[in-house]
C-alpha cells in the first residue's frame, strides 16, 4: 500500500503521524511511504531521517494526498485537507467528530473511510490509541495549571507547591481515568493537595491503593462538585465518553462559587469541553477569563511536547496502521476493536455516538463494508 504522511497544519501542532522508525517498519512490510517535506521537523525529525528509513519525500500536501491510498495524521483534517480526500482512501488519525459538524460533513462528502484513533477499543474496554496522548495531556495539565495560577498568567498568584509555612495549591480533578490518574501523579510530585471526583468505585479503590491514600477520592455528584470547586485553586476537567460530546460538569453559574483567579484546565476540549464556558484555544493564546476564573482550553495539549508525543502515539498506532496497510479495510473484519474506530465510510456515519450528537442516522461499522 502507498502510505502518506502530510505535515500537520493545525495551529501550534508539531507532532507527526509517523516517526522514521515507524516508517522503517512499513517499508519492511513492503509498503511505500510518502512523507511531505518538513513534516517531522517540529518533532525533531529531518527529511534525511525519513529517506534513511525508506520513505520518499514529496514537496507538498497535494502530492501526498494524490499519490497515496492511506493517510496517517495526528490531528483531525482541516478544511483544506477534507477536499483532498477521496472515496478510495483510508484516513487514520484523531477525529473528535462529535463537537465538529463541519468536519463531519467534510468527511462524509469526501467518501473516504475515516478511522478515529480515539474510538478504537481493546479487549479490556480501554481506548489504546487515546491512552498515550491522555497520559501526556494529564501530565501537561498540571504544568499548565501551575503556570496559569501565576499572576503574570492571569491567576491568583499562587505557587503550586507552596513553601514552608504556606500551603500548596488544592487541585480538583474531575474524572479518574487515564488523564486524571496522570494529572494526580504529577500534582502529588510537587506536593499539591489533590482531590479526584469519580463515579467508578473500583477506579477510586485503584487510585486510593496506587497513591497510598495521599489522594482524596469522592463519588462525583452535583453536590460534591459544588462543594469542591469552592475550595479548589485549580480544576482539571478529565472526563470522556468515547466518541461522544463531553458532558458539561460546570455551568457558568458554578463559576461564582470559585475563588477569584482560580484556574480551569479543560482537557476534554477536543470533545467539546466539560465546562459550559469552555472554548478551544491554542498554545499561542491559551487562556482567557470568565467571571474572574481563568480558563485554559488548548485543544492539542500534547502538541507542545511533540517529540515525546509523536513517539508515544507511534508506538500505540503502529500495529493497527500496519494491519490496515497489509490488509486494507479487511483489517476491520478481522479485528472488531479496530472496526470500532471506523467513524465514516462511503459517505455514511458508522459511529453511534457521533450520529447521536447530530441527530443523524448511522450504519453498523461491522456491516459498513458488506
Amino acid at each position: 500500500m502507498r502510505v502518506g504522511v502530510p505535515k500537520e497544519i493545525k495551529d501550534s501542532e508539531h507532532r507527526v503521524g509517523l516517526t522514521p522508525s515507524a516508517v522503517r517498519e512499513y517499508t519492511m512490510h513492503g509498503h511505500e511511504v510518502f512523507v511531505q517535506a518538513g513534516a517531522g521537523e517540529g518533532a525533531g525529525y529531518l527529511d534525511d531521517d525519513y529517506t534513511g528509513a525508506g520513505a520518499q519525500i514529496l514537496p507538498d500536501a497535494d502530492a501526498v494526498f494524490d499519490r497515496t491510498q492511506m493517510i496517517i495524521k495526528v490531528k483531525e483534517p482541516q478544511p483544506t485537507e477534507w477536499v483532498k480526500l477521496r472515496p478510495d482512501q483510508i484516513l487514520f488519525t484523531y477525529l473528535h467528530l462529535a463537537p465538529d459538524r463541519a468536519q463531519t460533513d467534510g468527511l462524509l462528502k469526501s467518501g473516504c473511510a475515516a478511522i478515529a484513533y480515539e474510538t478504537v477499543t481493546d479487549a479490556h474496554g480501554g481506548l489504546p490509541l487515546l491512552a498515550p496522548m491522555s497520559e501526556v495531556a494529564g501530565r501537561l495539565a498540571m504544568f499548565s495549571a501551575a503556570e496559569t495560577l501565576l499572576k503574570h498568567r492571569g491567576g491568583m498568584g499562587l505557587l503550586f507547591c507552596g513553601v514552608p509555612g504556606v500551603p500548596p495549591a488544592r487541585i480538583l480533578i474531575l474524572g479518574g481515568g487515564v488523564v486524571g490518574l496522570n494529572a494526580a501523579r504529577m500534582a502529588l510530585g510537587v506536593n499539591a493537595e489533590v482531590v479526584v471526583l469519580e463515579r467508578s468505585i473500583p477506579r477510586m479503590r485503584l487510585i486510593d491503593d496506587l497513591f497510598a491514600g495521599r489522594v482524596t477520592t469522592r463519588y462525583s455528584s452535583s453536590t460534591a462538585i459544588e462543594e469542591e470547586i469552592e475550595r479548589a485553586d485549580a480544576v482539571i476537567g478529565a472526563v470522556l465518553t468515547a466518541g461522544a460530546t463531553a458532558p458539561k460538569l460546570l455551568t457558568r453559574s458554578n463559576l461564582g462559587r470559585m475563588k477569584r483567579g482560580s484556574v480551569l484546565v479543560d482537557v476534554s476540549i477536543d470533545q467539546g469541553g466539560c465546562f459550559e464556558t469552555s472554548r478551544p484555544t491554542t498554545h499561542a493564546d491559551p487562556a482567557y477569563l470568565v467571571d474572574d476564573v481563568v480558563h485554559y482550553c488548548v485543544a492539542n495539549m500534547p502538541g507542545t511536547a511533540p517529540r515525546t508525543s509523536s513517539e508515544a502515539l507511534g508506538n500505540a498506532t503502529l500495529p493497527y496502521g500496519l494491519a490496515l496497510a497489509d490488509q486494507g479495510l479487511d483489517a476491520l473484519k478481522r479485528d472488531p476493536h479496530l472496526a470500532r474506530g471506523l467513524n465514516v465510510m462511503d459517505s455514511k456515519l458508522t459511529h453511534p455516538a457521533v450520529a447521536k450528537a447530530f441527530g443523524m442516522e448511522h450504519v453498523d461499522p461491522f456491516e459498513a463494508w458488506s
